[in-house]
This record gives structure tokens, C-alpha cells and sequence, in this order.
């Protein structure tokens, strides 16, 4: 099967590629890239033409922080599901967290994981596995097995490791199969009992308010961790100014530690919770707008490397109740890319810079195979329209999860076609 991408603006960071150019894809790889490949796609087997004209044609997108939900609360995500909700968003590679139900401690739910995904055949599902068994935090994980099934990276996600002596074994532990430890960073003393972030908010809203120190004082834990390792490790979801500070200054020392943050947490500020709207309920929580500057500031310095969505599906019955009895999440794929180009047009960063935090960049974190176009490499494209304006309606969601704070927002760029080894998986109006 040939396909012949034509006149797109293709964006490759991996290849300091921004140009306006033809893309070649023959038995699911990127044959060649350049001008006028016409003949070359005509030789053999005729190839499908599509013109991209005006349009973004990148790698495929790759979210590194995905709650799947599957196997145990497929009523608020299945894989199918969330592998639908991903192509949409333009995501071709997705790694899902462990909070499944069993928790992905063991080979048998990570052989699931990728069975299941196998069979969806939408998207790249690479499973992350959990640090601890039970993801309680007291014992490790079979780490050898899990890595011989096909996990990632290791996390407790959802729960930070708060006993120290744990996190390092699993760092050492975990680099013996050449995988990160992925790091929720959250004092659970500090936090107990909060459900927003201490401020104004929470002061006029008398909902119940935590530091921002709770995230910083795990941050800086875990660094120096890595440091005394020199194991990798890598930082979910920032959302403090403080955790950015922290991370640029281990950076600079030569730690091994890589960060991400998500849409919510350079687009919108505590404020979004004085309505008492639980959709704007997340863990860590939505910060204040000096937060929202540092982080900003963090990706265009490049102190924060990946934009991960947190894609954190919940059923209604988890969302339509009382702020404090609400679940924590948003369901963030598809609109992850509409919000992320917003951080281009108030110049935060290139269109460039933006698709490598996208693409690239959490690929390397991950050591994934995607985020390139290089010749040779699987043809996992996603093609983008910068120009496509769109209301955020939950109800177009592939996504089983509706909840999210921007309902009714407009936005402008929008994923409308994403390729996964040379077969369309979504196309916009299809």
C-alpha cells in the first residue's frame, strides 16, 4: 500500500525539518521525503494522493500520561474507547497509567493491555506499569516480568511513593531494563483532606486548600534521588512554580530528570473553581497565575520537556456531585492539541518547538520508537489544520469521559487526519 502525502508544511524536530514538502509512505514506513515524488509513487502500485495543501503534516502525536481505565472501570473509559478518543485528538502513541482495577502490577494485566489494544488497532498502547505492588507503596513491583511483557516505565501514579527508601530502589531497580520512573509528586500530609489549591480561591470558596509546597517538597525528594542514583526520573504532571525552579536547577547540574505538564495547567488558574464546576477539579490541582507563568516560561526554556494530556475519563456519577465528592481528572485527548496552539499564537513557543514537545521529546522519555519522520521509520503521521476554528462540545467526544471545564470554548487548529503505519485511522468529516 503506498500513500502520497502532497504539499503539506511538514514539521519533523527530530530532523530540523519545516518545509513545504511531499511525504512518501510505502508498506506502512516513510519511503522519502522531498519535492515532486510523484514518479517514484506511481512506480509499482499506484499510491493514494492526498493533498495536504496548506495544511501541517507532522509525526504522530505522543501522549506519555494516559488512564485508559481498562481492565475494572470500563464504564468510564475502555481501551477501544480511549484508543478512538486518541486518534481523534491526533495521538498515534498513547502510554497508559497502571490505576486500572487490578492495577497493572503484573504481567498478566500488561499482556491484556497490549491484547486489547492489538485488537482496537487505532493507536500505539505502550503500558505503563505500577512501582509498587498495589500500587500501595510497599513493596516492589516484579519489575523483570512487567518489562518482559512490554511495560515502558514504571509509576504509582495517581498515589505518590512517599516512602523514600522505596522510590530509590525502584530507580535503581528499574534502570537495571533501561526505564524511567514516572513520579506523582504530591506530600499526601500536606495535602490530606484539600481539594483545590491554598489561595484566594480557596479562601473565598471555603473549599478545603492545599500548598503548593506539597508538590515541591516531592520534586525536590525525588531529585535528589536521581541525583544520588543517577537513575532517571521523570516529573508528571508540573504544576508549581516551585517544580519548575527545581527542575531547571537539577537540569543544570546534570541530574537525570525530565518533566511534563498538561494543557490545564498553562491554560487555566484556580479561578476556574470559584463556580464549584467539578470538571475543574484535578489532582494536583489548577494553581495561580504566577504558576501558570512559571510553567509557561518552563516549556519555552525547555526545563519542562513533554505536553502530556492526563487523560483522566470519569463517568458522571464520578463528576455531577458535590466539588469535594468529585473525582479528580479531565478527559484531555482531544482537545490536549486545540489548547496546546494556543501557547503558539501568544508566542510561548514555534510551531516547531511545539510539535517536539508533542512528538519527539516524550518519545525519547519513554525511548518509544515515534516522534520522527526519518526514512525507515513507521509512517505514523498526523495532519493538522492550524487554521480549523472549533467549540469544544463534550458530546462529540470519542472519548466515554465528557468531563472537562472547556465546554463551549472556541478554538482554532485541530487534528484531521491521523495515519498510524500507513493506514487512516481518522479523518476529519469521515
Amino acid at each position: 500500500m503506498k500513500l502520497l502525502l502532497k504539499g503539506g508544511r511538514v514539521i519533523d524536530p527530530t530532523q530540523q525539518i519545516d518545509e513545504i514538502t511531499d511525504i512518501l509512505i510505502v508498506d506502512g514506513r516513510i519511503a522519502a521525503l522531498g519535492r515532486e515524488l510523484d514518479k517514484q509513487a506511481e512506480s509499482g502500485t499506484a499510491a493514494r494522493v492526498i493533498d495536504a495543501t496548506s495544511k501541517i503534516v507532522v509525526p504522530g502525536l505522543v501522549d506519555i500520561h494516559v488512564h485508559l481505565r481498562e481492565p475494572g472501570f470500563e464504564y468510564k473509559e475502555t481501551i477501544a474507547s480511549g484508543s478512538e478518543a486518541a486518534a481523534a485528538g491526533g495521538f498515534t502513541s498513547i502510554a497508559c497509567m497502571p490505576n486500572s482495577k487490578p492495577i497493572n502490577d503484573n504481567r498478566s494485566v500488561t499482556e491484556y493491555i497490549l491484547r486489547k489494544a492489538a485488537l482496537c488497532g487505532l493507536v500505539r498502547v505502550y503500558p505503563i506499569a505500577a512501582v509498587s505492588k498495589g500500587s500501595d507503596g510497599s513493596v516492589l513491583a516484579e519489575y523483570g516480568d512487567l518489562w518482559e511483557a512490554g511495560a515502558v516505565a514504571f509509576s504509582d501514579d495517581g498515589k505518590a511513593v512517599t516512602n523514600s527508601a522505596l522510590m530509590l530502589g525502584a530507580m535503581e531497580y528499574a534502570a537495571s531494563y533501561g526505564l524511567p520512573v514516572i513520579s506523582h509528586c504530591e506530600d499526601t500530609n500536606l495535602s490530606a483532606g484539600t481539594v483545590i489549591n491554598e489561595g484566594l480561591a480557596s479562601a473565598e470558596t471555603g473549599l478545603g486548600g492545599g500548598p503548593s509546597i506539597a508538590e515541591d517538597i516531592m520534586v525536590a525528594r525525588d531529585i535528589l534521588i536521581a541525583e544520588y542514583t543517577g537513575q532517571a526520573v521523570h516529573i508528571a504532571h508540573v504544576s508549581t512554580a516551585g517544580s519548575v525552579r527545581l527542575i531547571r536547577e537539577a537540569k543544570s547540574r546534570g541530574v537525570r530528570v525530565t518533566a511534563e505538564t498538561a494543557p490545564h495547567y498553562f491554560t487555566l488558574t484556580d479561578d476556574a473553581v470559584r463556580g464549584f464546576d467539578s470538571n475543574a477539579r484535578v489532582n494536583p490541582p489548577l494553581r495561580s497565575p504566577g504558576d501558570v507563568t512559571a510553567i509557561k516560561e518552563g516549556l519555552r526554556d525547555g526545563t519542562i520537556d513533554a505536553i502530556a494530556t492526563d487523560h483522566a475519563p470519569h463517568g458522571i456519577t464520578d463528576k455531577e456531585v458535590e466539588f469535594e465528592a468529585a473525582a479528580s481528572g479531565i478527559s484531555g485527548l482531544e482537545t490536549s492539541l486545540g489548547l496546546s496552539l494556543r501557547l503558539v499564537d501568544d508566542g510561548t513557543l514555534t510551531l516547531s518547538q511545539l510539535i517536539d514537545c508533542m512528538t519527539g521529546k516524550p518519545s525519547r522519555i519513554l525511548n518509544l520508537p515515534g516522534g520522527t519522520l526519518k526514512v525507515g521509520a513507521a509512517a505514523d503521521l498526523t495532519v493538522i489544520d492550524l487554521n480549523l476554528p472549533w467549540t469544544v462540545d463534550p458530546a462529540n467526544f470519542r472519548s466515554k469521559g465528557r468531563n472537562t471545564p472547556f465546554r463551549g470554548w472556541d478554538l482554532r487548529g485541530k487534528a484531521i487526519m491521523t495515519i498510524l503505519g500507513g493506514e487512516i485511522k481518522w479523518a476529519e468529516n469521515s
